[in-house]
């Protein structure tokens, strides 16, 4: 039969053979071809993006400088899965972030005397008598911390050791009425108060500080006060 192709897909009542025309048959291929291609570009279509992370203040209040910083260390995982601390020196406040960017507490802190985002080279080497006033800075940058003993045996989160930089409990002596009113007081110009280091209330050490970062390494963000907070993050990741 020319011009006819036979198959068994149609029968008639009787079962016999019904001819189909050639072209309509090639019409009908390219027909399910083309909704094969589209089923298959639908099968591999990619996947819906998922949401930017978000940082949980959990309703506490932040500067906008810290708030940049939380927010560039989570979108860009600066923080490489640990959990993470911002000192916001010119708001004489800590924050304290688990590595997902949950807030886990807040509080205020002493800082150092000085103004100022360098520390004298091998201060850490020097007796805290011989420290002038002007060399009690709270350095800032990226740190990498792990918990410790001080020389009196004191557990203490290490900012940077060879600097003897670190986050410690407001002690007892002769200034503890001092520093408890000045970490009592809204008003961050009365905080600087420390050789270098971060001090902070005792409960708010033991309950959030150390149970976090005294038992695991973690990252330290001391914000500067000397140039802005996009220029210092700029300038970490180069």
């Amino acid at each position: 039969m020319s011009g006819f192709i036979r198959f068994r897909a149609i029968t008639n009542q009787s079962g016999s053979w019904m001819g189909i025309n050639s072209r309509a048959l090639r019409a009908w291929v390219l027909m399910g071809a083309m909704m094969s291609l589209s089923l298959s570009v639908t099968a591999i279509a990619p996947p819906t993006p998922r949401p930017a992370p978000q940082i949980d203040w959990a309703g506490a209040a932040a500067s906008a400088d810290a708030r940049y910083a939380a927010a560039r260390i989570l979108a860009t995982a600066d923080n490489e899965g640990r959990p993470f601390v911002i000192v916001d020196k010119k708001d004489a406040r800590m924050f304290v972030f688990e590595a997902d960017g949950r807030l886990i507490g807040a509080s205020a802190a002493l800082l150092g005397l000085a103004a100022g985002d360098h520390s004298v080279p091998g201060i850490g080497e020097r007796e805290l008598a011989r420290i002038l006033p002007h060399e009690r800075t709270t350095p800032s940058g990226r740190f990498l911390s792990e918990p410790g003993r001080n020389l009196q045996g004191e557990a203490v989160v290490w900012v940077n050791y060879n600097e003897g930089l670190a986050i410690h409990r407001l002690r007892p002596g002769p200034s503890h009425p001092q520093r408890s009113r000045s970490l009592a007081s809204r008003s961050p110009g009365d905080n600087r108060a420390s050789l270098g280091c971060v001090i902070v209330p005792v409960a708010f050490y033991e309950m959030v500080v150390a149970p976090l970062l005294g038992k695991n390494l973690g990252i330290v963000y001391v914000l500067p006060e000397a140039v802005s907070v996009t220029a210092f993050f700029d300038a970490q990741s180069l």
